[in-house]
């Protein structure tokens, strides 16, 4: 009703009450119900309920038409109730009012009194209901079906040291899980009502038209002197409770749980049950043990679920203390019920969840449509609804998955076998929810990283060069053009880790003397990387790029690299930025890089033969796991392609970089440099190898400087050649002929001034809070000054190069 002006439901999330009150009749034995009222409101709920349960259901109907809607229709029902009997022979017959009846102010028990008076032979008991549709829902109307029959069954006061156990309306399914578990505790009780069998029976060669299972009118005859009744309902007040009923005429006391749903809720009904006498089995043990070790299974998939869940109030509750316990956090919590208490009830629950997962918006609606629950699920970012198939419109509309539970189920069979009480039927409802989302997650993934990260971000728009002004940049840039002694770069040491292992390469934080890539004298943090370039800019008046060139990888490092560059962007407009990369993270950061206003990339990239990378690269280390040899060659290389592509087609100026490696790639160097030609590159750089002490090449002789010429000279026809490279620094400052990092280098400490404290967020172990890395709240973190690593070394590992990282790379 959220929307509208008037009070108007837009697709009901309730039913009428009639459907509840005729439902709990079939809880009982023998029993036949007759609907008081047209024909048609029988025959919606008969349809509604032979979908739901796959069985055959009669409802009889006094079938009011205008006659009788004008003069009263007590024949119609006095006639309705001998044919039924004629027909059925019922042990118990339940009379139910329709909205019409209730309208034109039928007296039905006056009737039915009348009835009894015309039929002194009868000997079948005869239960009146009123429940007009307008006045509750489906719900309201079973309970006070379930207070009717209490209330009006000839009770047997006597001590008989049974338990009542109360029920709302749930699955067949469950109701029999219930009774075994009563029998299986050693707990003698009288249920009510036992929809186990009359609405979910087996096929068998006869067939009875009255219904013969649920609970016997002779059982319900001793409930008044029972020891205990446990109303499995959260919700009821005085005048839909029967067990308060059952306290008020007859002493019996009373305690209400909600439906064993979940840990807790199971936990609660178990306990109860063996104050009352009942023993635990071992069974039971192995049970609960199972549930738990599903909790533990599925939480790091639950932690991302936002669900919506909706139908009747018990239901509703229910779900959503299993998914809080279980790390979801329900986004919207609805009933079409207009239920008391339902906020104070359910609130609580959810705002400890949300609390825990960050999430800042949910809603508990009560009286709600699915009108305002699409709103809701909309407003507070629901992935998931939990419902019965009258929600199915509305996930249609959301685009959300439907997990279909409670009643009705009209779309899939089935409906009358779903559990959701106890441990297996917890564990049962849990999998299900799980497997919605990773079924969504899973056939959606490809395409939302590609949305996110390959064809554009919403928020990236495209950059503000014209071919002009990216020409000028270009002219000013000393490696993309002959200007190296007019134009000075600097390189900001901000990405120590990589992903990637060159045969060439060794990689030192703290060096002071060598020239060539992979070295610095120290690790910069963002922070401190604005603060040089300020000193920098302020001495190199002609300083024109900052770039980031390792000593690892800019993209492997990007969560630094882009504050970085973001940091400097604000500080110096007019600064051209360009960083060298491996290439591997390209496909996923290219759309970023543009947004962030990178207009030159320097990619490595040594074959186009994963033969041959898998003789250059030792491993990869991509999306959580580590790959060997040629394997790993050929996801780098799909992704220096593909990423290399894109950047071109972005409008980034790109630089390819290849290392020539005497008998491995030194055949290959012109098919590299014709690949990256049609993909877009603009300039190659052949570079001699450097060989490094440590590195699995520190023995490979270079290629003799003649044959490099050659090569240089026959790839220039192909794509213009860099021939003045320096092999710079990961920290190198000035021009390509004059470098001046020495003047800018500061003294590294030799000892923290404070000690460094580390918290440790793992899959396993003892460390709590334990969670995923990509459910730490970073933003909330980065805001106290505390920094994030994400890392698959060992723990001893992980803590040494992330103090490495803050100490400017100092051994700690």
């Amino acid at each position: 009703m959220g929307a509208n002006l008037v009070q108007l439901n837009v697709n009901p999330c309730k039913m009428c009450m009639p459907m509840g009150s005729l439902t709990a009749f079939f809880g009982i034995r023998g029993c036949m119900t007759i609907l008081h009222g047209s024909q048609g409101c029988s025959t919606y709920i008969r349809r509604h309920m032979a979908t739901h349960y796959n069985e055959p259901v009669d409802i009889a109907s006094s079938s009011l038409t205008e006659q009788g809607t004008v003069f009263g229709g007590a024949d119609n029902l006095i006639r309705g109730l001998e044919n039924l009997i004629q027909l059925y022979h019922p042990e118990v017959i339940g009379v139910a009012t329709s909205c019409l009846a209730e309208t034109i102010g039928e007296d039905v028990p006056a009737i039915v009194e009348t009835f009894r008076q015309k039929h002194p032979e009868l000997d079948a008991a005869l239960i009146t209901v009123p429940s007009a549709g307008y006045s509750g829902t489906q719900y309201e109307g079973f309970f006070r079906t379930l207070r009717a029959v209490v209330s009006q069954v000839e009770m047997d006061t006597r001590p008989n040291g049974k338990v009542n156990v109360i029920t709302g309306m749930i699955s067949p399914a469950d109701t029999r899980w219930l009774k075994s578990l009563l029998e299986g505790m050693g707990v003698e009780a009288i249920l009510l009502p036992d929809l186990s069998e009359n609405l979910d029976g087996g096929h068998g060669d006869s067939y009875s038209r009255l219904p013969m299972g649920g609970t016997p009118i002779s059982e319900i005859g001793l409930m008044g002197g029972a020891r205990m009744t446990l109303e499995l309902s959260a919700f009821q007040n005085k005048d839909t409770s029967p067990a308060r009923v059952l306290n008020e005429k007859y002493g019996v006391p009373f305690l209400r749980l909600p439906l064993p749903c979940g840990l807790a809720a199971t936990d609660a009904l178990i306990r109860e049950l063996k104050k009352l006498g009942g023993t635990v089995s071992e069974g039971l043990r192995k049970e609960r043990e199972r549930y738990l070790d599903a909790m533990i299974d599925s939480h790091k998939y639950n932690a991302l679920a936002r669900p919506v869940i909706c139908g009747e109030p018990d239901f509703v509750r229910s779900v959503v203390g299993l998914c809080c316990e279980n790390g979801a956090v329900p986004v919207v919590a609805a009933t079409g019920s207009d239920c008391k208490g339902w906020e104070e009830s359910i609130h609580p629950q959810i705002e400890k969840a949300a609390s825990v997962q960050l999430v800042k918006r949910f809603s508990v609606l009560n009286d709600a449509d699915f009108d305002e629950i699409e709103h809701a699920a909309r407003e507070n970012g629901a992935n998931l609804i939990i419902g019965s198939s009258d929600a199915r419109r509305a996930a249609a509309n959301l685009g959300l998955d439907l997990v279909r539970h409670s009643f009705p189920v009209h779309d899939h069979v089935g409906g009358q076998r779903l559990r959701m009480l106890g441990y297996e039927g917890s564990l049962q409802l849990l999998d299900r929810m799980t497997n919605t989302l990773l079924s969504k997650r899973n056939s959606r993934f490809r395409g939302e990283q590609y949305e996110k990260y390959y064809r554009g971000a919403k928020e990236t728009s495209p950059p503000d060069e014209t071919a002009e002004s990216l020409a000028l940049r270009t002219a000013k840039h000393p490696c993309f053009t002959c200007a190296e002694g007019k134009y000075a770069r600097m390189h900001l040491p901000v990405a120590p880790e990589c992903n990637i292992q060159c045969g060439y390469c060794v990689r030192k934080f703290d060096c002071p003397n060598e020239s060539r890539p992979g070295v610095t004298s120290g690790i910069l943090t963002p922070e401190e990387a604005l603060e040089k370039y300020k000193r920098v800019k302020e001495k190199i008046p002609n300083l024109t790029v900052a770039g980031i060139a390792g000593p690892g990888d800019a993209l492997a490092n990007f969560p630094e690299t882009s504050e970085t560059l973001r940091l400097i962007r604000a500080y110096d407009p007019d600064v051209t930025f360009c960083l060298s990369t491996n290439g591997l993270m390209l496909p996923l950061y290219a759309q970023e890089l543009v947004r962030l206003g990178v207009t030159h990339v320097t990619v490595t990239l040594n074959t186009v033969s994963p033969e041959t990378g898998a003789k250059i690269y030792s491993h990869i280390d991509f999306m959580g796991k580590r790959y060997y040899g040629e394997e790993g060659a050929s996801i780098l290389l799909a992704n220096q392609l593909s990423g290399l592509k894109l950047l071109c087609s972005l409008g980034v100026v790109c630089k390819i970089n290849i290392v020539l490696l005497s008998g491995i790639n030194e055949n290959e160097i012109a098919e590299v440099v014709r690949t990256v030609k049609q993909l877009g590159a603009k300039l190659t750089n052949i570079m001699q190898l450097v060989p490094v002490k440590g590195s699995a090449f520190e023995h490979l002789s270079p290629v003799p400087n003649r044959k490099l010429a050659d090569l240089r000279r026959e790839c220039g026809k192909i794509l213009p050649q860099m021939l003045h490279c320096r092999h710079c620094r990961a920290d190198a400052i000035g021009t390509l002929d004059n470098d001046r990092s020495i003047e800018f280098r500061e003294k590294p400490q030799q000892k923290s001034e404070a000690p460094l404290r580390f918290a440790v967020a793992a899959r396993d172990g003892k460390p709590e809070p334990t969670c995923e890395a990509d459910a730490i709240p970073e933003q909330k973190l980065s805001g106290h000054g505390i920094r994030l690593f994400t890392t698959y070394d060992k723990m001893e590992h992980a803590v040494k190069n992330g103090a490495k990282q803050m100490t400017g790379g100092i051994e700690t």
